[in-house]
């Protein structure tokens, strides 16, 4: 499965750096309650860089998005329910 486009509310601090606030995910507004992990990638023959982010969603899943850096876009890529959460 490729990674989805998601359209993504982002909040920038004192320092600029951009995290995601809120999310639409099929249809849903998903709010960010906190931000597990941050990483970035970048690839070695196109130097394109990627801002991940694992969060915790509103709806209890834990979610991996990212950031192409270059084109500003954001893309879904996994997501899990969180542990206390499983049935």
């Amino acid at each position: 499965m490729s990674d989805v486009k998601l359209e993504v509310t982002i909040y920038a601090g004192y320092r600029g750096a951009e995290r995601p606030s809120s999310f639409i995910f099929e249809g849903s507004t998903i709010d960010v309650l906190g931000i597990v992990r941050t990483w970035v990638e970048e690839e070695h023959k196109t130097r394109v860089q990627k801002r991940y982010f694992i969060v915790k969603g509103s709806d209890q899943y834990l979610y991996t998005v990212y950031c192409d850096v270059g084109s500003g876009e954001w893309f879904y890529q996994d997501r899990e329910r969180t542990k206390g959460d499983q049935q």
